[in-house]
């Protein structure tokens, strides 16, 4: 039984996922706050009647609350040996969580939102084979061998936003220029899904993926031009730096 604390949005793109991929409603069990109530009633989740009930009766708990919240959340709940806490909570380390929830096995995970359509890449930490598969139906498992680690991977979560409002604003700008806004979308999301997985099926190095697009005097050059011109990659680059300081508290 998959347990889950926090049924917010995050939350409820990953059971959205989970039931895609073939895993029963009836095998999870949802906390009574948030989302919990209106989608066991709505899809056939089980509610428990508390977050202590949700404890007692499941192998593995999501945790999927703010992170400033996450320690309170777990506190005083009946933990067992052999039980698996995940945590989708940003910044919030391994021992914080094992502090508050004894006795429970401690894995960080960071899905992202594409997990609704079974497309989030999700970085995990430690790699435990439950929640491995688990995880899996959403898309692919990036398991890495230090917490160090994690964090750092865990800031691909806000690149992933600043991509999608960047395909935002292009096919914003395209429709304005006259293309068809469907088409616009569309169009500008592929181009940015066709860019990941060159690079994540190439065997070439990034850089000499990039430079066999940049033609002298062709339109990939004179628009990095300009984007270098207005300060970037410097500007990109700090705004990673200041979410990993961010996750680093």
């Amino acid at each position: 039984m998959l347990g889950i604390l926090g049924v917010g949005h995050l939350a409820t793109t990953m059971l959205t996922g989970l039931t895609r991929s073939g895993l029963r409603p009836a095998d999870i069990l949802l906390s009574p706050r948030g989302h919990g109530p209106r989608l066991a009633k709505a899809q056939g989740y089980g509610l428990a009647l508390d977050n202590a009930d949700l404890v007692a009766r499941a192998d593995m708990v999501l945790l999927a609350v703010r992170p400033a919240d996450a320690a309170a959340a777990v506190v005083g709940l009946p933990w067992r040996a052999g039980q698996v806490l995940m945590s989708a909570c940003a910044g919030v380390p391994v021992a914080v969580l094992s502090a508050a929830a004894p006795g429970a096995q401690i894995v960080r995970i960071m899905p992202m939102t594409a997990a609704e359509i079974g497309r989030s890449p999700t970085v995990m930490f430690p790699d435990e084979p439950g929640a491995h598969a688990l995880i899996q139906r959403l898309g692919p498992v990036i398991a890495l061998p230090a917490e160090a680690d994690f964090e750092t991977a865990t800031v691909s979560a806000a690149v992933y936003g600043w991509a999608q409002d960047l395909i935002s604003r292009t096919a914003a700008w395209s429709a304005e220029q006259g293309l068809d806004p469907a088409a616009s979308r569309l169009l500008v999301a592929r181009t940015f899904e066709a860019a990941g997985a060159m690079i994540a099926e190439s065997p070439l190095p990034t850089d000499r993926l990039l430079a066999e697009l940049v033609t002298p005097g062709g339109i990939t050059e004179r628009g990095l031009q300009v984007l270098q011109q207005a300060g970037q990659p410097q500007a990109w680059l700090a705004a990673c730096h200041a979410v990993q300081d961010k996750l680093r508290g």
